[in-house]
């Protein structure tokens, strides 16, 4: 554990030592200079949830779910209610002006049982158990105030855990990935196909769920589900399948069978080129800023753009080991977090001055010596035909779980939170923002004290 901390990290077992990037030790660009870890749970801390603008949740294997606060780390609350580890976990908040009614949190676990607890007195308020599988996903409406699970069937609950309606199970799979789309629709990801959903209501307490569309343009298992923006949303598959959708009529804008045939042999290292070749294709997760598609493919990140349907930037070697998750950040930033234990935070920067940046000899090119005015056309030329006109710059490497690093959560006041499969949490912190808070904190208690004018004049 002390390695870790001390800023050193070895690959995990059974992960291939790849030419990995390093961001340097002073790691000048990062900002996320101070941690606090947390530990309260006995087992791999799995889901992290936003709250509110203060508290998370972590939902552990162990079966329990802990409410923190964000600020100072401390425990708001413990739920125990499950028997079996977590397999969803999300927040349903209150629709009404009035604020007569709190916001629920929804926890679905493997002993086939969902609960809905209070996010205000961290009590236990509805609990559903007549699953014949395990819910694997759950899904908040909130426009429509109800809420999805998704397993061996679909289901539509009220809030106060109402069956509205449901589907038959099905034969083929459970449901893997869940999200929202427009004109009251989901889509559901059930082995190599998308079941498109419309919902409808057809009485106070009945609602109609019928099948209206299904896509099976996939040839393998989907692994990942996500929407881009109102009009699209992809989906990505173990056999390196990356689609986009529009999200409107369902049809297929866009369809890429293998992003890593992207990289060319100049991106491979002295070292891995004596061994064989491993084919990294299956996409793990993904990510967007609405105009591009960041994609985790094993261990590595290709940047999609979707006016293009090009692929403008990737990173062969992101980490030792395939990703968990990643998340784009403000500033065109993007986090992603690996099995490796590590978490790394990575900038898309336009490649404008590629051309100035191809021609390190300048005065021999000056002079008519060598071929760097050749090289840098070929250069400039290769850019252009590949469509790399971006790069992936790596700028903080936190280093501080000791285990896969299983997903992670974004304050934008409050910096980052982990979890990982080594049963902690870890509060990732602004050093310059902190120091600037804790010197105006010590400024209001002197000023409170009457000791301010004292200190000033000493300082």
């Amino acid at each position: 554990m002390f390695r870790w901390l001390l800023g050193s990290r070895e690959p995990q077992a059974g992960a291939e030592k790849t030419s990995i990037l390093n961001p340097g030790e002073e790691q000048t660009q990062n900002p996320y200079t101070e941690l606090t870890v947390l530990k309260a749970h006995n087992d791999i801390v799995r889901f992290l949830v936003q709250v509110d603008d203060n508290r998370f949740a972590s939902a552990c294997d162990d079966g329990s779910v802990i409410v923190w606060d964000v600020q100072t780390g401390e425990v708001v609350f413990e739920l125990h209610g499950h028997t079996q580890k977590i397999t969803a976990i999300v927040v349903f908040p209150n629709n009404e002006a009035n604020g007569e009614r709190t916001d629920l949190m929804l926890t679905a676990s493997s002993d086939k049982t969902v609960i809905a607890w209070d996010c205000e007195r961290g009590q236990e308020v509805h609990k559903a158990s007549d699953f014949l599988s395990t819910v694997k996903k759950l899904l908040v409406l909130q426009g429509l105030d109800v809420w999805l699970s998704g397993g061996g069937e679909l289901r539509v609950w009220s809030r106060d855990f109402k069956v509205l309606a449901e589907t038959v199970s099905f034969s083929d799979g459970v449901i893997t990935s869940l999200i929202e789309l427009p004109k009251n629709c989901v889509a559901a990801a059930v082995g190599k196909d998308l079941h498109i959903f419309k919902l409808g209501a057809v009485g106070s307490e009945k609602w109609d769920i019928a099948e209206v569309k299904r896509l099976s343009t996939h040839q393998d298992i989907i692994r990942t589900l996500a929407n881009v923006n109102e009009l699209t949303f992809v989906s990505g598959s173990h056999a390196g399948e990356l689609i986009v959708w529009d999200a409107l009529d369902w049809s297929v804008q866009a369809y890429e069978k293998n992003l890593s045939q992207t990289s060319s042999p100049q991106d491979v290292s002295p070292e891995n080129k004596l061994m064989p070749l491993q084919e990294e294709v299956s996409i793990q997760c993904t990510a967007s800023d609405g105009e591009c598609v960041f994609v985790a493919v094993c261990r590595s990140l290709y940047v999609y753009n979707l006016q293009t349907k090009r692929v403008i930037a990737y990173q062969r070697h992101a980490h030792d080991s395939d990703i968990q998750h990643m998340a784009t950040l403000p500033n065109r930033q993007l986090v992603s977090c690996s099995e490796d234990g590590s978490v790394r935070i990575w900038e898309l920067r336009s490649k404008a001055q590629f051309h100035a940046e191809s021609v390190p000899a300048g005065f021999f090119s000056m002079w008519g010596f060598g071929k760097s005015g050749k090289q840098s056309n070929n250069t400039v030329k290769r850019a252009v035909d590949t469509g790399i006109i971006a790069s992936l710059e790596l700028i903080g490497d936190l280093i501080g779980h000791s285990s896969s690093v299983q997903m992670f959560l974004y304050f934008q006041d409050h910096g980052l939170v982990t979890c990982s499969a080594d049963h902690l949490i870890i509060l990732w912190k602004e050093g310059k923002r902190e120091s600037r808070l804790r010197s105006l904190m010590l400024f209001q208690k002197l000023e409170q004290d009457g000791d301010l004018q004292a200190w000033l004049s000493l300082h």
